[in-house]
């Protein structure tokens, strides 16, 4: 009687790649909105409105290229909160500088 050889042990290798392509790509817009709404609402930031007017700008953009990219791209979320926050920056600013000018908050450092 005659015997075959045994068959050979499995193979490993590289996992297979999931099906459906590439991810969707995140919005740097998108990121970059939320990053400047952030630091616009930030307190030592209060007196200077450019981060949240730019956080409101950038989330406005990366919600547009979000919308434009036909799903290619996510971030929707990140450029709603950009903006939020950017207006929160803005209104937190715009109270700041009324106390401010109406002297409730003295910005007067003397140093005797």
């Amino acid at each position: 009687m005659s015997y075959s050889d045994p068959p050979p042990p499995p193979q490993y290798g590289a996992p297979v790649p999931p099906a459906g392509g590439m991810p969707p790509k995140r919005s740097g817009l998108a990121v970059a909105g939320l990053v400047l709404g952030i630091v616009g609402v930030i307190p030592c930031f209060w007196g200077c409105f450019i981060f949240s007017i730019l956080g409101v700008v950038f989330g406005q953009l990366g919600k547009k290229d979000i919308r434009e990219s036909g799903g290619a791209k996510t971030g929707e979320p990140l450029a709603k909160w950009g903006v939020i926050l950017g207006i929160v920056g803005i209104a937190l600013g715009v109270i700041y500088w009324i106390l401010v000018g109406t002297d409730v908050i003295n910005i007067n450092y003397n140093t005797n």
